[in-house]
């Protein structure tokens, strides 16, 4: 046993020490040396002797106070002189003293590598330029994005966050692909097919707390404070929370649910009133029968209720999609089709408003027909609303020939065509039939 060994079993064989060292402790943790003063408060006779005796003083009172490096110098002047204190700290405490900026630098690099693992997987398959690989970038050198979350789980279990950094960021690469499309996935169906687990994502989970983080980081947009504008940023992203969430409004349409035409949409159609219709509603339907041969499908809900107000006690169809088409305005579309009418499409003549009717030809080809997008109607639905260049980039995958004759002169333009402009000739069109 060498001199600090000695030395460190003297101090641990004596418990008047006990208090002492642990506040030695605290100081080598925080400077790495002997540094600063000693406190001890309420302490015993026994622990005044002990301390005294080698720092060559007599205490009186409860309260102590001496400097750190007094009781180093002085334990120079025992028989276990000559010490190195810090290994007699190791020796007394049996591990080796770091200071806690050692420990938190420690701690800095292996959180470091969990994120450089992660980011090395993942770009792998979504690229080093990908927007999952630059949200963890920049979640963790600016702590921001979802870093307390991940933190907080790193505390837990360390494989356990680098297994949920990893399926978060394939469901990340997964939304990038479902924008392009711009289709829906139910939450649950999405959860299901990145972990097995169709609760993974739900609202108020470590993952789907991560998820949201990540989404509002791609779109640069703020964290939602409440459930509300959770649900809105999922729709927004393809994602539908629930089967409620996904509404079509209808007018004029028959829905056989189950085998049998419901009774609820036969009332609508005879008193002529819309309704609106969620994905839960159709989780059943097996046909559908419009009013007439000719169903025409807008986006803007504002448009939908001028044209039936315009269009009292006439025999039509009318359905309002609110936008992207929603899983409920999908489901919908086939039975339409199948039913052997006509379907006419309409939206506002912008980056978003072409993409949606173009994605729709190209699934179904002529027969969904593009209804007042071409130049012309674009030249009279007009507005002042300019089109940023993030958005106009949209137009260059554009395949319908009308379509793409269309956004040649928005591209000139620089400016939206909205459905507003046109609603007399929306109207003409659907009263003419």
């Amino acid at each position: 046993m060498n001199n600090n060994e000695a030395c460190a079993a003297y101090f641990k064989g004596n418990p008047a020490y006990r208090r002492c060292f642990s506040e030695f402790e605290k100081k080598w943790n925080s400077y790495g040396r002997a540094k600063g003063i000693i406190t001890l408060k309420h302490t015993s006779e026994e622990e005044r002797r002990a301390i005294g005796g080698i720092l060559g003083k007599t205490f009186y009172e409860d309260a102590i106070r001496f400097p750190f490096t007094e009781f180093e110098k002085g334990l120079q002047s025992t028989k276990f002189a000559p010490v190195n204190f810090e290994e007699v700290l190791e020796a007394y405490f049996g591990r080796k003293m770091i200071t806690t900026q050692k420990m938190r630098m420690e701690e800095e690099r292996i959180r470091a590598e969990l994120f450089e693992t992660v980011e090395g997987c993942l770009a792998e398959g979504a690229g080093p330029d990908s927007i999952v690989v630059s949200w963890l970038r920049e979640m963790y050198s600016k702590k921001k994005y979802g870093y307390q979350t991940v933190i907080r789980e790193y505390g837990r279990d360390r494989e356990r966050t680098e297994k949920l950094l990893k399926t978060v960021g394939r469901a990340l690469v997964l939304l990038e692909d479902i924008r392009e499309t711009q289709e829906e996935y139910p939450l649950a169906v999405f959860s299901a097919e990145i972990s097995g687990n169709p609760h993974y994502f739900d609202q108020g989970t470590t993952a789907g707390q991560l998820l949201v983080h990540g989404v509002c980081y791609a779109a640069r947009t703020d964290y939602p404070e409440n459930a509300h504008q959770w649900r809105e940023l999922l729709l927004s992203n393809g994602i539908v929370p629930d089967n409620i969430s996904s509404i079509v409004h209808i007018y004029g349409l028959r829905l056989q649910i189950g085998g049998d035409w419901h009774p609820a949409y036969d009332a609508f159609c005879r008193r002529q009133e819309p309704c609106a219709v969620t994905m839960e509603n159709l989780q059943e339907l097996t046909a559908v029968q419009p009013t007439g041969d000719r169903v025409y499908i807008v986006e803007n809900e504002m448009v939908f209720s001028y044209l039936l107000k315009h269009l009292e006690q006439k025999n039509v169809t009318l359905l309002c999609t609110s936008g992207q088409l929603r899983s409920a305005a999908v489901k919908l579309i086939p039975f339409l089709l199948d039913s052997g009418a006509e379907i006419y499409y309409s939206g506002d003549i912008d980056p978003d408003g072409i993409r949606i009717a173009d994605r729709l030809w190209r699934k179904y080809g002529d027969r969904i027909r593009v209804w007042r997008m071409a130049r012309r109607d674009y030249e009279r639905s007009l507005s002042e609303e300019v089109i940023g260049n993030i958005s106009m980039k949209k137009l260059e995958t554009v395949e319908n020939p009308i379509l793409r004759e269309t956004a040649e002169e928005v591209r000139k333009k620089k400016k939206a065509g909205y459905q507003e402009n046109i609603l007399t000739d929306l109207v003409e069109d659907m009263d003419g039939k």
